[in-house]
């Protein structure tokens, strides 16, 4: 099964004819801007598609931190996309509260862990919206 680098190797080789379909679900390719190194860093993550937006979970499993990937898009929230062979610019966003209960139940279809993830800390999972930058 693919995972971290090498799902990102994989993926980026094949246009995500390897990658894109996982666990019967979906991934997507983000890639943000280090905080602090300033260096790109691609992260696979399960995604859905919301009218013209992609929806991705910042859930690290359940940890009581935030994913690195997360607190690089709240420093510098211009960010790389790639879904199979499309590869564009997007600005990642947090779900507003009013917003986030019907994307929360998007992504908990898609990946039903995620409910689990949220049960087993007291951090308020984020949901982020990409908003491709025409």
């Amino acid at each position: 099964m693919l995972y971290g680098k090498e799902h990102v190797r994989r993926y980026q080789e094949t246009n995500g004819e390897e990658g894109h379909d996982w666990n019967n679900t979906t991934v997507l390719l983000l890639t943000t801007k280090g905080r602090k190194s300033g260096e790109p860093y691609t992260t696979p993550l399960i995604y859905q598609k919301h009218g013209d937006d992609h929806v991705v979970v910042a859930s690290k499993g359940g940890d009581p931190d935030h994913p690195q990937w997360y607190k690089n898009i709240l420093a510098s929230p211009e960010v790389e996309v790639q879904v199979w062979g499309d590869k564009f610019k997007a600005r990642a966003r947090t779900a507003s509260p009013e917003e986030k209960p019907e994307l929360w139940r998007l992504m908990a279809r898609t990946w039903p862990d995620y409910d689990e993830y949220q049960k087993k800390t007291d951090r308020d999972i984020p949901v982020v919206v990409l908003e491709r930058v025409k």
